[in-house]
């Protein structure tokens, strides 16, 4: 009777240690030693080097927040990145977003995935899982399609199209004295040179009394660009937009360019994006080529960000941080304040305390327009381009005037 007795006693302490270990499970649950960041970029293909100098970029703010203690909220759990290679295509994009987030389930947030029309694509995939996204692609349409979990910290390309132009011709005007008419275009079909040059077409060209002389569009990779060269040659334009995406292109157009004799600052170029300014591009072209070419962007090392370029450099051996890595160090840092605001990696709320920031300290000293908050779309606030030149081997800022390093050099014909 007694053993009987002490039997039961025993299986009610074993049943309250057991209830306890349950219930022990959802704290330990609360508070994780990894919290998983997800990056879907281009490692393979053409915009290899820009999906490496991405991922750059997010390794060394991931190891910076985890070297300071985690996210402190959250008992200091750490930060860990977790990679996908979306190649060369959106149809390639689309399925490494759907494999990392089938590898990779506790995934909390992420950014990409680069090219435009890959961020579209990869971006389906993540708004259906409620992933908290960023990206620095350009497209309007990827912030136009009443999502909730994207948030793009780039000014549009249409932004950067309406304002670009006419800062470019001011600046023209103010340097030389005389205001450009005749405007070339070759670009690329991808989402974002089509939607930087849409408005131009549809009148904001005329506008701004400027006649477009040329108007070229390829398909990525070009083969040969000889015969679109040729005819930026006989239309002789006073502007030439130069809007292809992957470095290959870039060079092959930058070596016509200068072999019909318009090259090295004779005719001024100006591209729309980080990878005019890849460091990989001045070792296969050369300084002499790039001197002179400008490039419009959404930042880009300034006054502000000398000390972490400087430890990029040292790093990476980099020459310099790009775009690239500047954002998506920049996306990591949004989502640490993110996390360590909601106190939980449930991605509703760390949705929920980006949809509330608004602020002008820490990543938001890294973007123009200093600050970091978000509009219905998820288009960040007051989002401002910056226009670059190389000047002797080096992709300086030129634009906006209070952050950058260097005068404008415009050539004089």
């Amino acid at each position: 009777m007694n053993n009987k007795i002490l039997t039961r006693r025993g299986l009610g302490r074993i049943a309250v240690i057991a209830s306890a270990a349950g219930l022990a499970r959802p704290a330990l649950a609360q508070a994780p030693r990894e919290i998983k960041i997800g990056l879907v970029t281009p490692l393979s293909g053409a915009w290899a080097k820009s999906g490496e100098l991405s991922r750059m970029g997010m390794e060394m703010a991931v190891d910076e927040v985890n070297r300071d203690g985690g996210i402190k909220s959250l008992g200091g759990a750490r930060l860990r990145l977790v990679t996908g290679d979306c190649g060369d295509s959106p149809e390639k994009a689309k399925s490494a977003a759907q494999r990392l987030l089938s590898q990779e389930p506790d995934i909390v947030g992420g950014a990409g995935a680069y090219v435009s029309s890959f961020t579209l694509a990869v971006t389906e995939v993540t708004e259906r899982a409620g992933v908290p996204w960023f990206t620095l692609s350009y497209a309007d349409a990827i912030t136009n399609r009443g999502f909730r979990y994207v948030y793009q910290t780039s000014p549009t390309a249409q932004t950067q199209a309406e304002e670009g132009l006419p800062t470019l011709v001011e600046l023209a005007e103010k340097t030389t004295g005389r205001k450009p008419t005749r405007l070339g275009i070759v670009m690329d079909n991808t989402a974002s040179p089509v939607n930087f040059t849409r408005g131009l077409r549809d009148g904001g060209a005329q506008k701004l009394g400027m006649q477009i002389v040329v108007d070229e569009t390829f398909t990525p990779p070009l083969a040969d660009a000889g015969p679109v060269m040729q005819r930026v040659r006989s239309a002789r334009p006073d502007i030439l937009l130069l809007l292809p995406t992957a470095v290959p292109d870039i060079k092959l157009t930058l070596e016509k360019l200068n072999e019909i004799g318009l090259g090295k600052g004779r005719l001024p170029a100006i591209n729309n994006g980080g990878p005019m300014g890849s460091p990989d591009l001045l070792r296969v072209v050369g300084k002499d080529m790039l001197e002179g070419v400008m490039f419009i962007t959404a930042t880009w090392g300034n006054k502000n960000t000398q000390a972490l370029n400087d430890a990029f450099r040292e790093r990476t051996g980099e020459a310099w941080i790009t775009q690239d890595s500047l954002s998506n160090y920049a996306h990591v840092m949004i989502l640490r304040d993110a996390l360590e605001a909601a106190a939980s990696t449930d991605r509703d709320k760390v949705n929920t305390a980006i949809r509330a920031m608004d602020s002008t300290t820490g990543a938001a000293t890294l973007f123009p327009g200093g600050r970091v908050k978000f509009d219905e779309r998820g288009r960040r606030e007051g989002a401002a381009l910056v226009i670059a030149q190389w000047q002797n081997g080096v992709p300086v800022s030129i634009f906006p005037a209070d952050s950058a390093v260097a005068q404008p050099i415009w050539p004089r014909r």
